[in-house]
């Protein structure tokens, strides 16, 4: 019985996104954003709450105003290039809604993008590697482990992130791991909530690491790199709620937080594959035949 019923639920509240994407004005606010990718874009916004139960729960505005804003910066919503993500959020005044985080590779591929950076990296350093970090030349002596497969469960002690643009100019940073966990106590409200609960509900939780590459890289950029307008647009959009005017509101906080957070099913840090070895299967038959249908004449 609960089986069924959780299936009906779903099916409504897929239904509900479908019929709120064929309203004459939310169809205009897409097609004018989109173009002539309006199909696909639907397809892949039908496909994120298909595979989300959470996700499935959130307002509709937010996942909408959310996908757009990550169409503008032509970054993508699959969870295996994890580029951007909507991830559900309690928030008390409008009950469950979709918060859009950017990806640290989303960084990645706004800062290449921009075609100042000749190089970025950024790297977790592990126990034994770490030789000297110097803060005032920002020259780091390490001696990684050869073996991947052993330096994969070797425990991390830091992170290290670096810059060089085409004209030369170079910047690098490197934080220890408790300077990290701190950071992440400070700034995320749920990941506090985590600790003290003994619960993995936050991506801080679900995957450190790749959430210390983020930070390290908004970091490194947001104060030393050349940022382009959507590299802008992208930081201050970042870990906050999408109006359908356009302006964002903060939900990570103890002010915002419903008591009980929320169990969201994500498998935003879940892949490393490369990109170029990447099959996305994400858009079934049924799936584009909604977006189709949604954008014919």
């Amino acid at each position: 019985m609960k089986m069924t019923n959780t299936l009906a639920t779903q099916r409504t509240q897929q239904g509900g996104l479908a019929t709120y994407l064929t309203k004459a004005a939310v169809k205009q606010q897409i097609n004018n954003i989109v173009g002539g990718n309006a199909q696909r874009f639907t397809s892949a916004i039908i496909s994120a709450v298909t595979v989300n139960q959470e996700l499935q729960r959130c307002s509709n505005q937010s996942i909408l105003s959310g996908a757009l804003l990550g169409e503008s910066l032509k970054l993508s919503p699959s969870p295996q290039l994890g580029q951007y993500y909507l991830v559900p959020f309690n928030d008390k005044q409008r009950g469950k809604v979709a918060q859009f985080q950017l990806g640290y590779k989303g960084y990645i591929q706004l800062a290449v993008r921009s075609g100042y950076y000749r190089k970025l990296n950024v790297v977790a350093i592990k126990e034994g590697e770490l030789i000297k970090f110097n803060p005032l030349t920002e020259e780091i002596d390490v001696r990684l482990i050869e073996d991947e497969d052993i330096r994969e469960n070797t425990p991390t002690i830091g992170y290290y992130a670096m810059f060089e643009y085409t004209n030369g100019f170079r910047k690098a940073i490197y934080w220890s791991k408790a300077r990290m966990e701190n950071h992440a106590k400070k700034y995320s409200a749920g990941y506090s909530r985590d600790l003290q609960r003994g619960t993995q509900y936050t991506f801080w939780s679900k995957d450190f690491d790749a959430m210390a590459y983020k930070t390290m890289l908004r970091q490194l950029i947001s104060k030393w790199g050349i940022m382009s307008i959507d590299m802008q647009n992208a930081v201050e959009s970042d870990m906050a709620v999408i109006n359908e005017d356009g302006s964002k509101d903060y939900v990570d906080n103890a002010e915002n937080i419903i008591d009980e957070p929320s169990e969201y099913e994500s498998t935003a840090e879940a892949t490393e594959q490369p990109q170029d070895t990447i099959k996305d299967d994400s858009r079934t038959n049924t799936q584009q035949d909604v977006a189709s249908a949604l954008f014919s004449k």
